[in-house]
């Protein structure tokens, strides 16, 4: 979207299904009117093309207005904020592309070569591998340029391997693995080795999720690259004696051996090791082997009692949690052993929705660390807040069920109860027989009978009635979902508690935009020098921030540090006179939290209602134009 379209119409969903002159629009973007008129036409032809449910109405004599709803209203401007919303999918494309090329190539490139390949101007193409360097460092990787040399990657196989992966990361998107196969790959290829993991499952009677076959497609393929390429797997003496007593290595055996005439390729030992570390690490669905991890039982236990004491709830009496929390972190448990990265396409939206929960999961991460040795990333952390959330939501959820649905979920075990647990909540007369994969609708929909289908994906050739959301059920997806079964639940207001926490002594208006990390120590200093929390809050602060980005979507930042060292809860806000980077995306508005852990309902109510005000970012917007502090408080309240 080009960054004029992007004004205009971030204009217009502030002022929603209100007219406009369109003088003033153009005065606004300092462009003629012509050229507004013009944009708009642009604006029309994006919205129906990604099927928004909004619409540019023409008025003469009151001039134009977008008439939209307020749950797509609130996706939309989501959309239109995002730091990507003007960088064309073309030039995401070529940075992926231009990082392949880089890693899969035996010699030195030079900028000319990599202008005149991709069609791409000298200054652009060294902003892009601006970007490569700095990403090739999370995989401690690095880009060496030599004069009459070249450009070329640095580091071990096993590291370009991790890289080449995650390569997709660099499209700035959520796009997840299956993007880059279809982007990199040729489809037969891809149609063999998919046919081949789904006879190997079924024969060792393995349930892996979407994700995870994806995942093992894209190493079979990376590796046959490699391979062909002259650049085999090495592997520590440990891993190789270790794996290769696995029943798995010879199944993996086996499976490659079906490959290789396919792809006129022989594949050593290393490889067969190294495929069998994915299989063994990979995500299932549900867990049909008796098998486990030495330190599964432990750190499960550990986690369940610790967030039983941060949430005062009973999560140590939910079963479901407890086997959906093995399943889980079974095959974490085996990727943290061999230093395998694992992506989540959802990390973003599960943070964004779930903050609260997704902070006390950091939390207790910390002290599993501590007790176990286990460094768990944060892309884990989100999945084993979507286990914990789930069970909250089975914990608050009431009865009067009347309909049997079945949900048809991609991502996982962990996802597929969050979605259970919140449809079964929030439409009471609704129950979830099952939740299963796409893979296997035909023949359960034989065996079984439900009055209708709900899906985190597209669906084709069924006659049972079926509804596609999203596997987070956001708001618009509640509201479709209540159209289709004709139910109109109420939600209750509650007063605010943002505003019980802070005072117009804590609120700094229009601030000069700074570094992010700047930003926290000054409004943990402003705090502890009005007594509200300890010096060593402050670096906890920035601790915390540097672990995990603390945006929540909507230009809205709740950075926060370690509750031990908070003497009295308190809120400290700033606003900013233009957004800055913050993790992933753009925000303006902060809330600087020092909660004390002895309010725990206070707490739940303040992230959530921080979470509802991320879905309405328009009104974060009108918040960050205000001047004055008290003006700014009476505000908030609407």
């Amino acid at each position: 979207m080009h960054p004029r379209h992007q004004k205009l119409l971030s204009i217009l969903l502030r002022n929603p299904n209100q007219y406009m002159y369109v003088q003033d629009l153009a005065e606004e973007l300092n462009c003629s009117e012509k050229t507004v008129r013009n944009d708009l036409k642009s604006i029309e032809l994006l919205l129906h093309e990604e099927d928004w449910k909004a619409t540019i109405n023409r008025k003469p004599g009151f001039g134009v207005s977008l008439d939209i709803d307020e749950a797509e209203k609130s996706s939309l401007y989501n959309y239109v904020y995002q730091e990507d919303a003007n960088t064309e999918e073309d030039q995401d494309d070529l940075v992926m592309r231009l990082a392949y090329d880089l890693l899969m190539s035996k010699s030195p490139k030079t900028i000319n070569g990599i202008t005149s390949t991709y069609f791409a101007p000298k200054s652009q193409v060294k902003r892009d591998l601006e970007e490569i360097q700095h990403w090739l460092e999370n995989f401690d990787l690095a880009l060496i340029t030599k004069k009459r040399v070249g450009i070329y990657i640095e580091g071990t196989e096993k590291n370009k391997r991790k890289a080449l992966a995650r390569v997709h990361d660099l499209t700035h998107k959520q796009t997840g693995t299956d993007h880059l196969i279809k982007r990199l790959f040729n489809n037969h290829e891809v149609s063999i080795i998919k046919n081949e993991l789904d006879s190997f499952q079924r024969k060792h009677e393995l349930y892996f999720t979407d994700d995870t076959v994806n995942g093992l497609t894209l190493h079979i393929l990376l590796m046959i690259k490699r391979v062909k390429i002259g650049d085999p797997i090495q592997l520590s003496a440990n891993e190789f004696s270790q794996i290769k007593q696995k029943k798995e290595y010879a199944w993996t055996k086996e499976l490659l051996d079906k490959l290789q005439p396919t792809f006129v390729v022989r594949f050593p030992e290393p490889e067969i090791v190294y495929i069998t570390l994915h299989i063994l690490g990979g995500k299932v669905r549900f867990d049909s082997t008796d098998e486990s991890h030495p330190s599964l039982f432990p750190i499960t236990e550990f986690m369940i009692e610790r967030m039983t004491e941060l949430g005062e709830l009973s999560f140590d009496k939910d079963i479901q949690l407890k086997n959906g929390l093995q399943t889980h972190l079974k095959t974490t448990l085996h990727r943290l052993d061999y230093a395998f990265s694992v992506s989540n396409p959802m990390l973003e939206d599960i943070k964004k929705m779930y903050p609260h929960m997704f902070d006390q999961v950091l939390l207790v991460l910390e002290d599993v660390q501590q007790h176990f040795s286990y460094k768990i990333p944060e892309e884990e952390a989100a999945y084993i807040t979507l286990h914990f959330q789930a069970a909250l939501e089975r914990l608050t959820s009431q009865e009067g069920i009347q309909k049997n649905v079945l949900i048809v979920c991609h991502m996982g075990i962990g996802m597929s109860q969050l979605l259970q647990t919140k449809i079964e909540r929030k439409f009471q007369t609704l129950t979830v027989v099952d939740s299963i994969a796409r893979a296997d609708l035909s023949h359960y929909l034989k065996e079984n009978q439900v009055d209708f289908v709900i899906s985190t994906i597209p669906l084709e050739n069924i006659r049972t009635p079926h509804i596609v959301v999203s596997p987070l059920l956001e708001a618009k997806d509640e509201q479709k979902l209540e159209t289709f079964i004709k139910e109109n639940p109420e939600k209750e207001k509650q007063e605010s508690v943002l505003l019980t926490f802070t005072s117009p002594f804590l609120v700094n208006l229009q601030h000069p935009p700074v570094h992010r990390y700047e930003l926290i120590e000054e409004l943990a200093t402003q705090l502890y020098k009005k007594g509200y929390v300890e010096e060593e809050y402050i670096h906890t602060c920035l601790l915390r921030e540097r672990s995990a980005s603390t945006n929540i979507g909507g230009g809205l930042a709740i950075p926060h540090g370690n509750p031990n060292y908070i003497k009295q809860s308190a809120v400290a806000i700033a606003t900013l006179e233009e957004p800055i980077q913050w993790g992933s995306e753009k925000v303006s508005f902060i809330c600087l939290l020092a909660v004390h852990s002895q309010n725990r309902e206070e707490t739940k109510r303040l992230f959530q209602e921080l979470s509802e005000l991320s879905e309405n970012p328009d009104h974060v917007h009108r918040l960050t134009q205000q001047k004055d502090a008290m003006s700014f408080l009476a505000s908030l309240k609407s």
